[in-house]
């Protein structure tokens, strides 16, 4: 059976529409647009078998690909928030609450089955009302000010409680059972944050515990198995004063209970943070520009330095053995597409403006896309293929706007691994793309003049660096190195040269004496002048070097003085005594 051909979800002031995936690049004939410049939200099923959206009039479910319509919900109108249950059960809405007094249920959960609710919560908070699902769905978390936990889909009754004082944030683990809870709790009057992984039902002791000081808030990111997770911690003020993102940790934690602080080799914040789909590796983004990018194992071990370049982001494709390098917003647009397994670099591409990417669900394509209202005008979409080959690009026109793009879903394994062909990329041709601009000041900007200091210090990825045999070698023992390095090709130069023993006002005065004679002096030994010596050279020079200035004013016609005549009958005398100096006599 064919792969079906993932769709690509536009919503703007077009209204809501769908577009066919490579190779068909066209859209969706099955689905009608919906033209209406009010769709505040949209969203696929994990599985892609749904698709809905809200318009400001209701809310419409659509099953794909056929596009029949399966729902519509025209009691709830003003819904901002769309999320489908991990096998497509039930889809959650939520919705601002309006007007004062008590407030009313705007947080509800439908059954796609019947399209009834099948519970309805109050939930005030737009930042955090979204339920979790285990995958099995077996589980649903919503939290207020305690966790509550439904089972099996019933509502009717709380199954069980997560009473953690003051959680600021919780992950359900994905993946099989036994399920997972991680929670976030901040740390109060002076104490250290913390965050703690049970295993359901028992909440009694937990499997794994951290705690860290710089932390005002945490991001929790489980990788696909459920077997640990990432924490990054941020503290909105960096205390030192070095950078204005403020202080950032990341924390690796295992269900084992192992955890430790991902070492990371460059000082400043971290940007992205991506998990292999197979759930044994992680890529960090991090430092001051230009920014680093390395593989990370299970024991926060580095298994692979990208070095730095001009990024922000990193991320896998959906079937892990691609992964993408790229730098938006205020950066150029710079993509890198590598050969997971091999490491090499297979395409370089730009997209200036972009501030939305994603994978296809077939890890074979990629789009790009300007939105609004981070860039309000040259909105549109560019699909591109991995080896950096764009398919398609729609540009929209002026007053138009693209507010949001999605890939269609779909579930583990239903497009396998993509066997990559490409030609890699030339190393020369990498750097000389992606070689960032270097800020010089004012000064420093005149015609031809270049800076003595090295601004941005560059690295060139692990495997490059290895080619030259300092693969094992830190940033000092690199550096020692070349200095070594330095000083034995300075040795070797100078044992090739001839060795002239005689001292700079030797040379000077010896060449002085062949400028006036005529012809080249006597040979001298190789006997080292005592200092009283080199003083009497020096002064001779001196003399004689004007001796020569009064010759050739004499010859220009000028009349000297009795005392500088005499002078220039003295050098015949100066010469024989610079003579026997240079002798050593």
């Amino acid at each position: 059976m064919a792969a079906p051909i993932p769709s690509l979800a536009l919503r703007g002031t077009h209204g809501v529409s769908l577009v066919e995936g490579p190779p068909a690049l066209r859209d969706n004939r099955a689905f009608t647009r919906d033209a209406s410049r009010s769709c505040k939200v949209m969203a696929f099923s994990p599985d892609g078998s749904l698709f809905a959206w809200c318009n400001g009039q209701q809310v419409t479910v659509v099953r794909l690909p056929s596009g029949e319509v399966v729902h519509e919900m025209k009691e709830h109108p003003r819904v901002v928030g769309l999320l489908f249950s991990p096998l497509s059960t039930y889809m959650a809405t939520w919705e601002v609450i309006v007007g004062k007094g008590n407030p009313y249920p705007n947080l509800h959960l439908w059954d796609m089955k019947t399209g009834q609710k099948a519970k309805s919560f109050v939930h005030k908070r737009q930042t955090d009302w979204e339920p979790q699902w285990t995958d099995d769905e077996v589980l649903c978390a919503h939290a207020v000010n305690e966790i509550h936990l439904f089972e099996n889909g019933d509502f009717s009754h709380i199954a069980r409680k997560l009473d953690v004082q003051k959680v600021a944030g919780y992950k359900l683990s994905p993946g099989p059972p036994p399920h997972k809870i991680a929670v976030y709790v901040p740390g109060q009057k002076g104490g250290p944050s913390f965050v703690r992984v049970f295993k359901f039902p028992d909440f009694a002791t937990p499997l794994a515990n951290k705690s860290f000081f710089k932390a005002d808030k945490a991001d929790i990111r489980w990788n696909k198995k459920g077997t640990g997770l990432l924490v990054l911690c941020a503290t909105e003020v960096d205390q030192t004063g070095k950078s204005y993102y403020g202080e950032q940790n990341l924390h690796y934690i295992g269900v084992d209970g192992v955890s430790s602080i991902v070492q990371l080799s460059k000082n400043g914040p971290i940007y992205s943070t991506d998990w292999n789909p197979d759930s044994t590796e992680f890529c960090v983004v991090y430092g001051f520009m230009p920014a680093k990018a390395t593989i990370f194992n299970l024991k926060c071990e580095p298994v692979f330095d990208f070095g730095t370049g001009p990024r922000n982001l990193c991320s896998y494709n959906p079937q892990g053995n691609i992964l993408s390098l790229a730098g938006f917003g205020n950066l150029r647009g710079n993509i890198e597409v590598w050969d997971r397994r091999k490491l090499q670099k297979i395409a370089l591409v730009q997209a200036p403006d972009t501030t939305y990417f994603s994978w296809s669900p077939d890890g074979v394509h990629f789009v790009t896309a300007t939105t609004s209202p981070r860039l309000r005008v040259g909105n549109g979409h560019k699909i591109w293929h991995y080896t950096g080959h764009q398919l398609d690009e729609k540009m929209l026109g002026m007053n138009e706007e693209l507010w949001e793009a999605a890939w269609q879903t779909y579930q583990p394994g239903v497009f396998p691994a993509p066997q990559l062909s490409y030609q890699p990329v030339r190393a020369a041709a990498q750097q000389q793309d992606a070689k960032p601009a270097v800020y010089r000041p004012p000064g420093a900007r005149a015609l031809g003049h270049t800076s003595p200091t090295k601004l941005h210090e560059e690295e060139l990825p692990q495997n490059e660096r290895m080619e030259k045999g300092d693969e094992n070698l830190s940033k000092a023992a690199l550096k020692n190195k070349k200095k070594r390095e330095a000083k034995k090709a300075k040795q070797q130069q100078q044992q090739q040269a001839p060795v002239d023993p005689r001292s700079q006002e030797q040379r000077d005065a010896l060449a002085m004496a062949t400028h006036i004679l005529g012809a080249p002096p006597p040979s001298v030994t190789s006997t080292v002048v005592s200092a009283d010596s080199e003083k009497k050279i020096k002064g001779l020079k001196k003399k004689l070097r004007q001796i020569e200035q009064l010759k050739e004013q004499q010859k220009s016609g000028k009349q000297l003085e009795s005392n500088q005549l005499e002078k220039i009958k003295g050098e015949a005398a100066l010469l024989k005594e610079l003579e026997q100096l240079e002798l050593g006599s």
